[in-house]
């Protein structure tokens, strides 16, 4: 939950790194949040809104964390516009996403723990 509640509080943040663990874990606490929110607005209209609210709250954070993770693995923030090449970018983009953590301080910061 520590790594959910660091990507709110990291809202702006797009200098900074996320760790592997960091990144997936708010990854699946937003996909279980979002799923429960789909559930229950399939059932009633307020929780649409809700879910909607969620998505659209989601979209800043979301992107700062990507570029995080771009900088834990010493890529520059431009490499979450790959995904933009059909097929192949986005494959390539899971791969660096699922990359280890760099072990030494680079130009994005020093090493997480």
């Amino acid at each position: 939950m520590n790594e959910y509640l660091s990507m709110w509080k990291n809202f702006f943040n797009f200098k900074d790194r996320t760790t592997v663990k960091g990144y997936w874990m708010a990854i699946l606490i937003n996909a279980i949040a979002l799923f429960i929110l789909g559930f229950l607005g399939a059932t009633v209209d307020f929780f649409m809104i809700i879910y909607l609210i969620y998505v659209v709250a989601l979209i800043i954070p979301g992107i700062a964390l990507q570029i995080r993770r771009m900088h834990d693995i010493n890529k520059s923030g431009f490499w979450i516009l790959l995904p933009f090449i059909p097929i192949v970018g986005t494959i390539i983009f899971i791969v660096f996403l699922c990359k280890g953590s760099v072990n030494e301080d680079n130009q994005y910061g020093t090493t997480q723990v």
